[in-house]
């Protein structure tokens, strides 16, 4: 078994598992020269010889414990219909959402879209060693809800009048999409995964009034699918605040990441029957190496008593030097 999965299904605390959001991609020389050479990166993330072999990079360069596949949460709305384009400097648009052909998929159309997905995660698991995870990951319903309607009116905001506009239809696109995403989860499973993350990145834009429907439930009802066939889960509700407290309670997910806005002292006293993943911002990787061993110090030491898994707050940004995030790999492994 896995560290990862030691840690998250034994809850082996003295079991250190460590791996990265975000560490294979834009930051190595290595994916640089693939991604100039594919434009596309649809195209990219369905090529399962190249999907591998960037998975593959980072285990290579660090010996990290676990490998996420590279792909994108937004390849669920691509194979439910949407065309998905990734502008530069500005980030993915989506065709205009069509509820009715939307409502209109089907499982076998949906997984055979994918299919280059599960590919790429068979050849990966052949080359990766037995004692380290494959990480397989989704977008939670709300955040691929916010990509798939355009609900964002800027990197913090939402458009509040679309959102309640479109208010009638959520539940029943939230419903479909728990469907497709726990098919995707388990497909992924099968060709090899044996982890899933659930990235609920835009779960901090939710009003208030909306977080139990929007983000609890649609992330209680996955995890509860993923515990019914004992697949070991984690999920990011990224950016709620002290709200993680009550996520925590309703979901029960096995693991939980942090973002960076959460102080790991509270995490600890009020994240209880959870493992804790991540939290450490990833600007640190930017500032000075004291700098750097200073935060994940901060990190380690909270939480050296109960089960751990050393991640970051966020993904590894485009601008991280690799050099740096080999340092702090070593500096854990040594503490």
């Amino acid at each position: 078994m896995s560290t990862l999965k030691k840690v998250l299904v034994d809850k082996n605390k003295s079991c250190k598992s460590i791996w990265f959001m975000r560490q294979a991609g834009r930051y190595l020389p290595e994916f640089k020269k693939i991604r100039s050479e594919n434009q596309n990166f649809i195209k990219l993330c369905l090529d399962s010889k190249l999907s591998s072999e960037i998975t593959l990079q980072p285990i290579k360069r660090f010996n990290l414990d676990s490998a996420i596949i590279f792909s994108d949460i937004l390849m669920t709305p691509y194979a439910l219909g949407q065309e998905v384009k990734f502008i530069k400097n500005q980030g993915p648009e989506l065709s205009k959402f069509n509820l009715e052909k939307f409502l209109d998929n089907n499982e076998r159309r949906f997984s055979e879209k994918l299919n280059p997905v599960y590919k790429s995660i068979e050849v990966t698991r052949k080359n990766l060693s037995r004692d380290k995870s494959l990480i397989a990951f989704v977008g939670a319903p709300w955040t691929l809800l916010v990509y798939m309607l355009n609900f964002k009116k800027n990197k913090n905001d939402l458009d509040l009048n679309k959102l309640y506009k479109n208010n009638i239809h959520i539940k029943k696109i939230l419903d479909k999409l728990i469907k497709f995403l726990y098919i995707h989860i388990k497909n992924q499973i099968s060709a090899g995964a044996d982890v899933v993350q659930i990235f609920d990145s835009w779960a901090g834009l939710i009003p208030h009034k909306n977080i139990k429907d929007y983000c609890f439930i649609p992330n209680a009802k996955l995890i509860e699918l993923c515990k019914k066939e004992k697949i070991p889960n984690i999920c990011f509700p990224k950016g709620i605040k002290k709200k993680y407290q009550e996520f925590n309670r309703i979901v029960k997910s096995d693991g939980i990441n942090l973002d960076y806005e959460i102080d790991p002292t509270w995490a600890k006293n009020n994240l209880k029957n959870v493992v804790i993943q991540g939290g450490l911002d990833p600007k640190v990787l930017l500032k000075s190496e004291k700098e750097m061993f200073k935060g994940a110090t901060k990190y380690i030491e909270a939480f050296k008593d109960i089960p751990y898994i050393f991640n970051l707050g966020h993904g590894l940004l485009p601008e991280t030097d690799p050099d740096r995030v080999r340092k702090l790999i070593e500096f854990y492994r040594n503490y």
